[in-house]
C-alpha cells in the first residue's frame, strides 16, 4: 500500500525522479523483467534507472527487435512487461500471454535516414530528394526483423523504386544505425529514436511527411506476472507527463 501511494504521488506531481528518495519503499523490492523493442532503448535506459531509484524496484531490460521478443515469449520466456508493436501485443493478448486490460501506448517514432557519423549528409528533405538519394546509394540497410520493416518497404513502393532498390537492400540482424555506423551499409532506414541512440551514426533527416509512417510501441503486463502491481506502476510512470520530455529528446512522441 505504501508502495502504491508513493508511485501515485510521483505520477500526480509529474516531476522527474532523479535524486528523489521515497520514504517507506518496500524492504524487499520487486524485480521487473521488461522486454522492449529496440526503438524504445534510449528512453528506457534513461527512465528505468530513475524509476528504480524512486521505488527500489529493479528493472531488468531485454532489448531486441519486436519480432525476436515475440518469438521468445511464444517459446515461454518469463517477463513482466512487454513493449512491442501493437499487432504483436494484440497477438500475445489473444494467446493469453498478456493481460489486454493493461495495454497502454508508450511512444511512437517516425522513420528517418541515417549515415555514418562524419559522412556527407544526403538530402532527404523532399520526396524527390529522398528518391534520388536512395537510388544513388550503394547500399541501403534496415533491420530484417524490425517492426518498421513493413513501413520501410511500403515507402519504397510509394516512391515507385522498390524493384530498382532490391539489389542494394541489406537486411541487417541488428538495428540499422548500428549497421551504418560499422560501415556495413551506406544508408540506413529506421525509427529516428534508434538513430539518436547510436553515437557512430547521424540523422540525415526524417522521411518527408507525406511518406512518413510511425512505429508505435505498446506496453502490456504478462498475464502471469508475479509483480503486476510494480509493472502497472512502471507503465504509469512511462505514460506520465514527467516522462514526455525524455521521450521527445530521444526522437519519439509520447503516446
Amino acid at each position: 500500500m505504501v508502495f502504491r501511494r508513493a508511485i501515485a504521488l510521483i505520477i500526480g506531481l509529474a516531476v522527474p525522479l532523479v535524486g528523489m528518495q521515497i520514504i517507506g519503499a518496500p524492504a524487499q523490492a520487486a524485480e521487473l523483467k521488461v522486454l522492449s523493442s529496440t526503438a524504445l532503448k534510449a528512453v528506457l535506459e534513461e527512465l528505468a534507472p530513475q524509476f528504480e531509484k524512486a521505488t527500489e524496484v529493479k528493472v531488468v531490460l531485454t532489448i531486441a527487435a519486436s519480432a525476436v521478443l515475440k518469438a521468445r515469449i511464444d517459446q515461454g520466456a518469463a517477463f513482466d512487461v512487454a513493449v512491442l508493436a501493437p499487432n504483436l501485443i494484440d497477438s500475445l493478448a489473444a494467446a493469453g500471454k498478456v493481460d489486454p486490460n493493461t495495454r497502454a501506448a508508450i511512444a511512437r517514432s517516425g522513420l528517418g535516414v541515417s549515415v555514418r557519423a562524419g559522412a556527407a549528409t544526403p538530402d532527404v528533405g523532399t520526396a524527390e530528394a529522398l528518391k534520388r538519394t536512395l537510388l544513388d546509394a550503394k547500399s541501403i540497410g534496415f533491420n530484417g526483423q524490425g517492426a518498421s520493416r513493413v513501413g520501410i518497404e511500403a515507402l519504397f513502393a510509394k516512391l515507385g523504386i522498390a524493384e530498382e532498390l532490391k539489389p542494394k537492400i541489406v537486411l541487417l540482424k541488428t538495428n540499422a544505425p548500428e549497421g551504418v555506423a560499422r560501415g556495413e551499409v551506406e544508408l540506413a532506414l529506421s525509427p529516428i529514436s534508434e538513430i539518436v541512440a547510436v553515437s557512430g551514426a547521424q540523422l540525415a533527416g526524417a522521411v518527408p511527411a507525406e511518406y512518413q509512417t510511425y512505429l508505435t510501441l505498446v506496453a502490456a503486463i504478462a498475464a502471469d506476472s508475479p509483480s503486476a502491481d510494480a509493472a502497472r506502476s512502471l507503465i504509469k510512470y512511462l505514460t506520465a507527463p514527467a516522462a514526455s520530455p525524455v521521450i521527445r529528446a530521444k526522437g519519439m512522441e509520447p503516446g
